[in-house]
């Protein structure tokens, strides 16, 4: 089992950068792939960016390629996200979040799907103004 904690959130302007933080403890870090999701008012929660436990396995959804970018230090247990060119409608939650490896079909799987990934941090509070 893993745990998982977000940081780095806060407000922003339009245009700005921020970078977000997922600190994980427990064993094997560098076995588990980590995803990152958001949550904005009134909607459900999606997927944003996902990285394998090799860095070089990283896969960023369409509404912010170019704009996103995921990595991993695992020496620091740490799996990072760099949003650039923020706008106002990435203003939402958001989570990093692990699978159980035990349900992954071979150990280099990246799920890429929310319903895939049962350990989850509690959320950091990304907010965009216009």
């Amino acid at each position: 089992e893993v745990q998982l904690v977000e940081s780095g959130g806060g407000l922003v302007q339009a245009g700005g950068s921020l970078i977000l933080s997922c600190l994980a403890s427990g064993s094997d870090f560098d076995d588990y792939a980590i995803g990152w999701f958001r949550q904005a008012p009134g909607k459900e929660r999606e997927g944003v960016a996902y990285i394998g436990s090799g860095e070089q396995d990283t896969f960023v959804e369409d509404g912010v390629k170019g704009r996103f970018t995921i990595s991993r230090d695992n020496a620091k247990s740490t799996v990072y996200l760099l949003m650039n060119s923020l706008k106002p409608e990435d203003t939402a939650v958001y989570y990093c979040a692990a699978p159980d490896s035990r349900r992954l079909p071979y150990s280099d799987y990246v799920p890429l799907s929310l319903n895939e990934y049962d350990y989850w941090g509690q959320g950091t509070q990304v907010t965009v103004s216009s």
